[in-house]
Formats: C-alpha cells, structure tokens, sequence
C-alpha cells in the first residue's frame, strides 16, 4: 500500500530533542514534513535535511524558538515537545503535542503538568534541589516512535474517510 503524503507536518522543539533521528526516519517512511526548529546557540553544520526534513534556525533570544513554533503550528500538526508551556499555546490550535517519550498532552493533562513544573521551579528558587529527568532508555525511544507512527497513521485514516 503506497503511503499518501499527509497535510500535517511534524513541528519538532529541536534544541534539546533526543528523537530527531527517529523523527527524521518516519517522516521519510509516511512522506509528512517535518521541522526542526532550533535556536543558532544549537546550530549544527550537518543540519538535518532531505526532502521531507528541514531544519529552521531562529534568534538564540529567550523563548524564541518556542514563539517561532507556536506561531507557526497549526490544527493538526503534531508538535514535539518536553516544554508544557509550549504545548499549552499548541493545544488550543488544535495541535497533537507529544514529548519525546511518546506521552500524548492534552487539554486535560498539560494544566498539572505545568502546576508540577511551577512548583517545582519554586522549590529550586528556595533553594531545594529536585530531580531532573531520567535518561531516555531504548524502551522510550520504541515508546514514541510507536506513538508517533499511531498517531500519523489516526491521521491518514481520518484523511481518507
């Protein structure tokens, strides 16, 4: 069955991303678009590129790659991102946002996600230490390629309905 390319495009939050080969991989086997927004602070000479994947450099100023996505994202994109207050302005787009271990966010979870991450941050400034992410392990590598290809797929088969 050949693969139709889809209307949606991947946004990836590419300064920190640890998936960018596995995005890369799907993009080109489900023929969608995908974008790798980067800061210059995070330029790379060997850029990612082909003809599905490009990658876009924006000012290294605060939140600047984040502003670039929210503003670029529209309904039906899928968005990849760890950054809860970039996924709350996607959201209301009607964007699909997933972290880069696969967790779907939504309306419904990304509220307490962000109260988590402002807590957290209030703790730090008062001098409390708190734990930062775990390494990503294969599992969660397979974990987000595995949602990310269901969602592409939840896409197509709506698009051909």
């Amino acid at each position: 069955m050949e693969k139709r390319m889809s209307l949606h495009r991947i946004i990836v939050d590419a300064d920190a991303c640890p998936v960018k080969v596995e995005i890369m991989t799907i993009a080109e086997q489900y023929h969608v678009h995908a974008l790798f927004i980067a800061s210059y602070a995070a330029y790379q000479n060997n850029s990612l590129s082909s003809s599905y994947v490009r990658s876009i450099y924006v000012d290294q100023g605060f939140q600047a790659a984040d502003m670039y996505i929210a503003n670029e994202a529209r309904s039906g994109d899928i968005v990849v991102t760890n950054d809860y207050g970039l996924a709350a302005l996607c959201l209301p787009r009607g964007c699909i946002v997933l972290t880069p271990r696969g967790k779907e966010l939504h309306i419904g979870n990304v509220d307490e996600l962000l109260e988590q991450r402002h807590f957290s941050a209030k703790a730090r400034r008062a001098g409390q230490r708190t734990k930062g992410p775990k390494a990503m392990t294969l599992e969660d590598r397979e974990k987000f390629q595995h949602e990310l290809t269901k969602v592409l797929l939840r896409q197509q088969e709506n698009h051909s309905l």
